[in-house]
């Protein structure tokens, strides 16, 4: 069988395997790059399944970033009948489209609410001992 995850990103959760091209809400990066979506809620291979408390900790999907593009536009309007009120509002989401490459362990670095983090990570900076006074 197909081994499976389950991603949240964006608010949204999305069913993918290896090799699926998905198009979710926008993510940083460009054309090219490779990100890992460490929120997997489930994990599964048809005979096993593993199911995240919320998320399965130590476990990532990584994932190229085909293109960045938006979505069709969408018209809001609104009407009320008898009192001369009407407003048309447009609206294109932002959108990433990613090949999904890999599912499994990983070590993941969170990034800031966007779900993903990039592979680059930040070492912590050493502390300082005191100086020591002379006597």
């Amino acid at each position: 069988m197909i081994m499976f995850a389950v991603v949240k990103t964006g608010g949204k959760q999305y069913k993918v395997s290896e090799g699926d091209v998905v198009i979710i809400e926008r993510l940083e990066g460009s054309a090219g790059d490779t990100i890992t979506l460490d929120h997997v809620l489930m994990l599964g291979d048809g005979k096993d399944l593993k199911v995240g408390t919320p998320t399965l900790e130590g476990t990532v999907v990584t994932a190229e970033i085909i293109e960045q593009g938006r979505g069709d536009k969408v018209i809001v309007f609104k009407k009320k009948r008898r009192h001369n009120y009407r407003r048309k509002r447009g609206h294109r989401q932002d959108l990433t489209v990613l090949r999904v490459k890999a599912i499994g362990a990983g070590s993941a670095k969170k990034a800031a609410s966007t779900g993903a983090s990039k592979s680059e990570a930040k070492k912590p900076a050493a502390k300082k001992a005191a100086p020591k006074k002379a006597e």
